[in-house]
């Protein structure tokens, strides 16, 4: 009998700690609903993990259109930020309207200790980048940045395979390429479109909306190191719907022992996000989400081939927002430069900030 009641104590005591353990959902709000990736955070509100709280949207149709969408009531929608934040005291919130924004939320929220998850690319400009991280810093919020392709397995399968040495060697050229046909012939909303396309909301065009995807995966296989020059070439190839922006741009980016060469354009016939890294001995092709290959070398011409294609990765590595959520809870740490950090998105603003000033000036740019 007395066994039985020791085993009961014990049971009672593991499910109690279980369930101690187990952190509260994140309050997370939702800042602006003019950014189309919007859809992706309140496709991922089954998870667990975090509830969004409340929503600063100023356009009530637009409000209205994804309330009836997504079946959440109108009353969790605010005009500003302040209002939303005073009302439902969210841990987090998540930017989804203009990049110009990015730096007035940050401006808000890392005084109330508020942590921020913004679309990419960080910032508009590298001076707001570099407002954002002062803010980041003094008042201890996390400060993060959401990419598509960050939560790639095969992106994160290339880079496990580049840490054996001998599969491929020494990295010598890295190309990305990102893109579609551009944000009017692909259909993109109309609230979106009128400031994707916009320099100042923007920042730029293909350059900053796609040259962001390169410069993000190429500071996190380079461990944070910044290339040595940065040369970039813009064009407009589709005047009548990009007035004010570049719709193409490439940009050449040289480090100590490799080159690298970022294809960002609104004119690719068929949407993609493609990484090729090429070592001495071989080269690794992430072609989509899910599929991988790795070539061998075998004499001039000819290589051995594997092809993968890989699963999702596991919670929280597979959805950028339960991933915040463990960031906050402190049950994942993320290293200096992984793909969300600011480490990494400040110097993803550094090689961007010199690539428009090169497709300006017509000449490299050295980064200090």
């Amino acid at each position: 009998m007395l066994k039985n009641k020791v085993i009961l104590i014990v049971l009672f005591q593991i499910i109690c700690a279980t369930v101690y353990s187990q952190a509260a959902p994140v309050r997370m709000g939702v800042v602006g609903l003019t950014h189309t990736h919007v859809h992706w955070i309140f496709n991922s509100d089954f998870h667990p993990e975090f509830d969004i709280v409340g929503i600063v949207e100023p356009n009530k149709d637009l409000a209205q259109r994804y309330a009836d969408q997504y079946a959440f009531s109108m009353d969790l929608v605010y005009n500003t930020l302040e209002e939303m934040i005073a009302a439902k005291q969210p841990t987090a919130v998540t930017a989804f309207g203009t990049i110009y924004d990015h730096l007035k939320i940050v401006e808000v929220c890392a005084p109330a200790g508020i942590h921020v998850m913004v679309e990419k690319p960080l910032a508009v400009s590298l001076q707001h980048a570099k407002k954002m991280k002062q803010l980041a810093d003094k008042h201890g919020i996390h400060l993060l940045t959401n990419y598509e392709t960050t939560w790639y397995p095969t992106n994160h399968k290339a880079f496990e395979l580049i840490q054996q040495d001998t599969l491929i060697g020494d990295i010598r050229k890295i190309i990305v390429r990102d893109g579609h046909r551009g944000p009017k012939k692909i259909g993109v909303d109309d609230e979106f479109l009128v400031w994707l396309t916009d320099p100042v909301l923007n920042g730029g065009g293909a350059i900053t909306d796609f040259g962001c995807y390169g410069a993000n995966l190429l500071t996190w296989i380079m461990e944070g190191k910044k290339p040595n020059s940065v040369t970039a070439v813009t064009a407009q190839q589709q005047a009548a719907n990009n007035p004010k922006v570049d719709d193409e741009a490439i940009i050449i980016l040289t480090y100590d022992n490799a080159v690298a060469i970022l294809q960002a354009s609104w004119n690719w016939p068929i949407g993609r996000k493609d990484m090729e890294i090429y070592g001495l001995k071989g080269a690794i092709y992430a072609d989509n989400r899910h599929d991988l290959r790795v070539r061998i070398a075998r004499g001039y011409d000819e290589f051995t081939e594997e092809q993968m294609t890989l699963a999702e990765r596991e919670s929280p590595y597979h959805d950028p927002f339960v991933y915040f959520a463990a960031v906050i809870n402190g049950t994942v740490s993320a290293d200096p430069y992984d793909l969300s950090s600011l480490e990494n998105n400040m110097v993803v603003m550094e090689i961007l900030d010199a690539a428009i000033k090169s497709a300006r000036l017509n000449k490299a740019v050295k980064l200090k």
